[in-house]
């Protein structure tokens, strides 16, 4: 049977560098992949153009779409992690019991994925009222439908020069000069998060358009098994310490491996339920989304039961 010829994006690194470099490919398809260097560019010509057949994509913006009714689906593929804590910068000598009350700003848009999951560090680990910070954001959102909550507004300028002159208190997502992370030893406050309560973010998966999904009832389950098998092998070179130039987001994968002893990328619903339930926590109580959906719900059929 001829394959398919789909079009992709998603951003190479060591878990997707096997199906990026064709040493596997799915059996039903070919991917061509379009490079896009500034990643979150695909993720809004995926959601307003619908203009890849497979992206990957932020999973707050696949979220936000869905709800919109965007015509894709995901796949429980969770090419990238990470953890949030140090995306909150401040100038300030202040703590982040002291931001209620004061503007803080986002870099992009509110639905952004490392500031849905920061500003959750800020409520569940430090008990914040987010609704009593103002919010400001760099950007619009990708899911132009999308209407954020009252105390969110654009910023009048660089969220660089606003923290610069205290007109913010601090900042998501933002590089700037005589900054330092809100949260003191911020990596080792994620490590321990993990640690203690198994909190280990998911920032990207993967979708597919609808259209290609119901046509072929098989793809989705092929590009799962594609992806995971790649995965796979990533996992091993980890566990092997046979990386020799390690990324940062190598040596991450390397220190969860180390602190949990498993799989630092687990693919599929199940070994993520607990992490994608406090995403949908963090959603609905930032409204981000208008209600709450049931998880299976927001993967495609084939891959709702599987593992990878």
């Amino acid at each position: 049977m001829r394959k398919l010829e789909l079009s992709a994006v998603s951003r190479t690194q060591g878990n997707n560098r096997a199906v990026k470099d064709g040493r596997i490919a799915p059996g039903l398809a070919n991917l061509n992949f379009t490079e896009i260097p500034v990643l979150v560019k695909a993720f809004r010509r995926m959601v307003r153009e619908t203009e890849f057949d497979v992206c990957e994509m932020a999973i707050t913006t696949y979220l936000v779409a869905k709800e919109h009714g965007k015509p894709f689906t995901a796949l429980p593929i969770f090419l990238v992690r990470g953890f949030h804590h140090g995306a909150i910068t401040t100038n300030a000598d202040i703590a982040p019991k002291e931001l209620p009350g004061r503007a803080v700003g986002v870099n992009r848009g509110y639905t952004v994925t490392t500031g849905v999951w920061a500003r959750g560090v800020l409520h569940s680990e430090y008990g914040l009222d987010l609704d009593e910070i103002d919010w400001v954001l760099s950007g619009d959102e990708h899911v132009a439908e999308y209407e954020p909550p009252a105390n969110v507004r654009s910023a009048n300028g660089e969220l660089a020069d606003l923290l610069a002159s205290g007109e913010l208190a601090a900042t998501i997502g933002v590089t700037a000069p005589d900054t330092h992370t809100l949260i003191p030893d911020a990596e080792q406050a994620g490590y321990a998060a993990l640690r203690e309560r198994g909190h280990y973010p998911i920032n990207h998966l993967v979708v597919v358009r609808d259209e290609l999904l119901h046509e072929h009832p098989d793809l989705a389950r092929d590009l799962f098994d594609t992806f995971a098998e790649s995965k796979r092998r990533y996992v091993e070179e980890l566990r092997a310490d046979a990386i020799t130039e390690p990324t940062s987001a190598d040596r991450m994968h390397r220190e969860v491996l180390r602190i949990t002893n498993d799989d630092p990328l687990p693919y599929g619903i199940e070994p993520n339920r607990k992490v994608l339930e406090e995403l949908l926590d963090h959603a609905t109580n930032q409204r981000i989304l208008r209600s709450r959906p049931n998880i299976d719900d927001l993967f495609a059929d084939g891959t709702r039961d599987i593992t990878g």
